[in-house]
């Protein structure tokens, strides 16, 4: 590693203790060296996300500003998970919170983000300023090369439709198989909770005589089944977000049924909300990896199926390459739209 050029700086937003072990593990890369003044400087605030999101965020932007109004030349906000990523369509009448945080940042003065594996790569378009989204599939991929037994006998599940390009990468690079879980129990996301219904469809009986629009057919959910041979595999089920468990369960009862005799989740983000430890560990989910890009110690303790896999190391090389003006291509080597 290089030692860091003069006027590079790191802070942590997070003013909880276990918030700070992944900052923790990223300075010890990039050989934190903080001073008071910031005049002129390059600021990385390293925020993860803690149980109470909205505190984090407001952290986060109270700090940013207190660094903008104190001359720091350039701040960057190194958040591994973004919190509300998943808010980034609209939905009725509601609002697409990721956009508000995206502008909000903007406005307190940060200059850049690195974060890894927004929920919609899309997201990026919503900053006016650069946006890293680094991967954590090279990570998960190493881990299930060398600790899944026999991974060789593994088939890659989505556990739904729309996570089906994310499972085909992984199963490309693994050269194994690839499942898809369709049905009524695996649909999270209601056709009534899409912006286009609203308002919604009314009759009215005052108009024009006439003029009635042609009504779109109500979707008919199949029975739930599963496309792909999963019989005496070890079933591997890839997203991006682990939060509410509920649907991983289900899709881990159904794999089972079907044969397979082994199920392991692999998720970048470990929200783990609620009652996800215990569900967990009284399903046929044998084992849950994600990454510690949100602390999860507690989930941990509750639950022994729950692993961690280490991101820090490509977090602390995107701060030196930045910092340096290094091309970060090296970091998205072989990486597609789709991992």
């Amino acid at each position: 590693m290089n030692v860091p050029k003069s006027g590079y700086r790191v802070f942590s937003a997070n003013s909880t203790p276990a918030c700070t072990e992944l900052a923790k593990k990223i300075t010890e890369y990039t050989r934190v060296d903080v001073k008071e003044s910031v005049r002129g400087q390059t600021i990385f605030i390293i925020q993860t996300v803690p149980r109470d999101v909205n505190t984090a965020i407001m952290e986060l932007l109270v700090m940013t500003y207190a660094l903008k109004t104190s001359c720091a030349k350039n701040i960057i906000g190194v958040i591994p998970y973004f919190p509300y990523s998943k808010q980034c369509k609209m939905r009725k009448r509601g609002s697409i919170v990721c956009k508000l945080l995206a502008s909000m940042l903007a406005n307190a003065g940060l200059s850049h983000i690195i974060t890894m594996d927004l929920h919609q790569k899309e997201i990026q378009g919503f900053f006016s300023f650069p946006v890293d989204n680094l991967r954590a599939s090279p990570f998960l991929l190493q881990y299930i090369q060398e600790e899944v037994p026999d991974y060789r006998n593994a088939i890659i599940v989505a556990k739904s439709p729309s996570a089906a390009k994310r499972a085909q990468s992984y199963a490309e690079r693994l050269r194994l198989g690839l499942a898809v879980i369709h049905g009524e129990a695996q649909c999270s996301e209601s056709d009534m909770a899409d912006g286009r219904h609203s308002p919604p469809f009314v009759r009215n009986t005052f108009g024009h005589p006439g003029l009635e629009l042609p009504l779109m057919m109500a979707k008919e959910k199949p029975p739930i089944t599963v496309v792909g041979d999963v019989g005496g595999r070890i079933a591997i089920i890839v997203d991006d977000i682990i939060d509410d468990v509920e649907d991983f369960v289900a899709a881990a009862e159904i794999l089972k049924e079907r044969g397979a005799y082994k199920i392991y989740i692999m998720a970048t983000h470990g929200l783990l909300s609620a009652d996800a430890p215990r569900l967990i560990e009284e399903s046929a989910i044998d084992e849950v990896v994600v990454t510690n890009t949100v602390p999860h110690e507690v989930q941990k303790l509750q639950c022994p199926k729950i692993k961690t896999v280490d991101v820090s190391m490509i977090l602390a090389e995107a701060i030196r390459r930045i910092h340096n003006g290094e091309s970060m291509a090296y970091l998205f080597r072989n990486i597609t739209v789709d991992d």
